[in-house]
């Protein structure tokens, strides 16, 4: 444990892995269960897979459980994410039932981990409805909602809430996000780890033969937006952006993206972006695999600016990977992008194709200001958003749900 622990410590400092031990030994042996739709594809499985061998090897017993469904669980899941985020999708009575059903015999199926655990954390609307086949619990429970509800359309929220309010707590990345419910809720903005192949280090010859295959040509500037295949990550309004640009500027263009076992819409998204791209040479459309982190993280290396164009976004990691990197971003303000890119310092946040082409010839004829925000941006991520400080946070929250302390109140929230 040391030693892994000390290899984050060279990066975020000694004292925040003091400070991560002193913390766990008030946990030692707490069984703790987070429960996702899927251990591939998106944000939240990337964290788990680091979070849960940390908190085990600080003497937690963590595990992590995936509900699954059949197609039209997922459809109806998908459509929840979307109209949590106020797409006006219908959603009928039979998928409702479909999703109940599935949470139910989900909770059948591990009724005695999850009644019997000190803390079980559940993550997004996919098994939110479990909580109330699980009548008789030891535990504390706690919603983790990763998408942005700021303005959810307001029916799906109502029977979704019914569910989320018999849970002890829940977390939002960003308090704009929250939603009146009749208990405590808690701010944990999400991370990146910096030990990760993903965000490691990589020479130049490392990426150089890590993105040999997608024959890009080395002195034309490159932009890069990273990214399932969603229609909330607008890929068709970075495409427009890159052909403003593409009239004034030689510049190419990777698009890369991969697929979720919990996202049935991806196929489509990704043949419509095929469409908009053409037969244009220097547009490059990737389907990765869902463990290309080096892939990925030498795309991000070989950048020069990193795009994040969506419209609705729960917080976006590739954001803050990019920043890592010490790349300037332009994001759509929107969600999570606008708690980590701080518009004209680590790069610029937009709200249309036009604004994202201004930024882009801006930065592409500035390499000086490219290199400022690349470092600024860097050193905002040390500071904000490493594995380590998400890791602080909860175990914070997880001594004060168990041990009764004081709440943390750089964690807690109230929402009016």
């Amino acid at each position: 444990m040391s030693q892994f622990l000390d290899r984050y410590g060279e990066i975020a400092g000694k004292d925040v892995i003091r400070q991560l031990r002193l913390l766990a030994r008030e946990l030692e042996g707490v069984r703790v269960v987070h429960v996702n739709s899927t251990k591939e594809g998106g944000g939240v499985a990337e964290i788990l897979h680091k979070m849960i061998p940390l908190k085990q090897d600080l003497g937690i017993d963590a595990s992590w459980e995936t509900i699954t469904g059949d197609a039209a669980f997922y459809q109806c899941t998908k459509a929840m994410h979307n109209t949590l985020q106020g797409d006006k999708t219908i959603i009928t009575e039979e998928l409702l039932h479909v999703y109940e059903e599935t949470n139910r015999k989900f909770a059948d199926q591990m009724h005695e981990t999850l009644a019997e655990a000190d803390i079980v954390i559940i993550h997004d609307p996919q098994p939110a409805a479990t909580i109330r086949h699980i009548p008789h619990r030891k535990g504390r429970w706690v919603w983790r909602c990763h998408i942005d509800i700021s303005r959810p359309q307001r029916s799906v929220w109502n029977y979704l809430r019914e569910h989320v309010a018999a849970y002890d707590s829940s977390i939002f990345s960003m308090q704009r996000f929250s939603q009146r419910l009749p208990h405590i809720q808690y701010l944990i903005p999400p991370s990146i780890d910096p030990l990760s192949e993903k965000n490691m280090d990589l020479s130049a010859q490392e990426v150089l033969e890590e993105i040999s295959p997608f024959n890009l040509i080395p002195d034309i500037p490159l932009l890069l937006q990273v990214s399932r295949y969603d229609w909330f990550k607008d890929p068709i309004g970075v495409i427009k952006a890159y052909k403003m640009v593409r009239k004034l500027t030689p510049v190419q263009l990777v698009l890369a993206g991969g697929s979720a076992s919990d996202d049935p819409e991806g196929e489509a998204v990704l043949e419509e972006v095929r469409r908009a791209a053409g037969e244009d040479p220097d547009i490059h459309v990737l389907q990765l695999p869902s463990d290309a982190h080096r892939t990925i993280n030498a795309l991000q290396r070989r950048a020069d600016i990193i795009i994040q164009k969506s419209t609705k976004e729960g917080f976006g990691l590739t954001v803050t990977e990019g920043m890592w990197k010490g790349k300037p971003v332009i994001g759509g303000e929107v969600g999570g992008i606008r708690l980590q890119v701080m518009d004209h310092r680590t790069g610029f946040l937009v709200n249309s194709p036009e604004g994202a082409a201004l930024r882009i010839r801006y930065l592409l004829h500035r390499p000086d200001v490219r290199l400022q925000m690349g470092h600024q941006a860097r050193e905002f991520v040390r500071e904000n958003f490493l594995l380590t400080r998400h890791l602080r946070d909860y175990l914070a929250l997880m001594v004060s749900l168990l041990k009764g302390k004081e709440q943390d109140p750089y964690l807690e929230i109230h929402v009016p």
